[in-house]
């Protein structure tokens, strides 16, 4: 199956080496042969590259390398393709406007039940592609759309946490349904279940948190270098699978969690 990543940082951080551990399974430790991509959030907009080569071998991969790219929030996924054909606007994260912010999305998971389903209308947003994936974002910022534009700016966290965690689970009654998503504002995770690549399955997504002053933070393992600067740095990545040899924590089917620098700020089961 696919594989999800990303970060909260309370400062913009490098993901250089944790990219390159999860793009390692992207072709060459995985089977994740069908693309992959990666959103950085900068100066309220987002960096979206997308690649339909593996990861393993992308010379993109290597480019945001060299690049040495910084964000406080960060969604990457890489594909096997389920549903949709291996083309560039079928490769995950996906992005559209809403409320004035820029927001992305990416999913690991079979959901094509929600194709059609009453339950999950798009109205003003549709797919470019033909995956279930940017279906139910579409979806999603069907859902969103009245809270964001009527709002007049930032929602409240706890309606848009209501709305995240209701969606999640009538996705769950569809499919598989793992979700990356991020507003601009904080960045929501949903753990469901996840076909692994031994033919198992096990939980969605794993989280690991760090935090330091102004020494920095290695994870070991080959995960990511994280340079503070003058504040004390605070760091959650989460991952389909652990990227490390170090304690993630399963986050348990059914939750949805909210990030925002770096520290989870609402919790709820869906």
């Amino acid at each position: 199956m696919c594989e999800l990543f990303a970060k909260s940082s309370r400062q913009p951080a490098n993901v250089n080496l944790s990219l390159d551990t999860f793009a390692d399974h992207g072709g060459r430790t995985g089977p994740h042969r069908d693309g992959w991509g990666i959103a950085y959030y900068e100066e309220g907009d987002i960096r979206l590259i997308k690649d339909t080569h593996q990861a393993s071998s992308s010379v993109w991969v290597r480019f945001v390398e060299e690049q040495g790219l910084i964000s406080a929030t960060v969604i990457s996924h890489i594909r096997y393709a389920t549903t949709g054909h291996v083309a560039l606007y079928n490769t995950h994260p996906f992005s559209r406007e809403l409320g004035g912010r820029m927001h992305v999305f990416a999913h690991n998971g079979v959901v094509d039940g929600a194709m059609g389903d009453p339950r999950f209308p798009l109205d003003a947003y549709h797919p470019v592609g033909d995956t279930d994936s940017e279906y139910v974002f579409c979806s999603l910022l069907a859902r969103l759309g009245s809270l964001w534009n009527d709002s007049g700016g930032v929602p409240d966290l706890e309606r848009r946490m209501d709305e995240v965690a209701k969606f999640a689970g009538e996705l769950r009654s569809v499919g598989r349904a793992n979700f990356l998503y991020a507003d601009g504002d904080v960045l929501f995770a949903h753990s469901h279940i996840r076909h692994q690549d031994d033919g198992s399955t096990g939980i969605g997504l794993h989280m690991l948190t760090r935090t330091c002053g102004n020494e920095g933070i290695e994870l070991s393992g080959g995960g990511v270098n994280v340079s503070t600067g003058d504040d004390d740095q605070s760091v959650t990545l989460l991952a389909s699978v652990p990227l490390t040899a170090e304690d993630w924590m399963p986050i348990n089917e059914g939750t949805v969690l909210a990030l925002r620098d770096g520290e989870v700020v609402a919790q709820a089961t869906a």
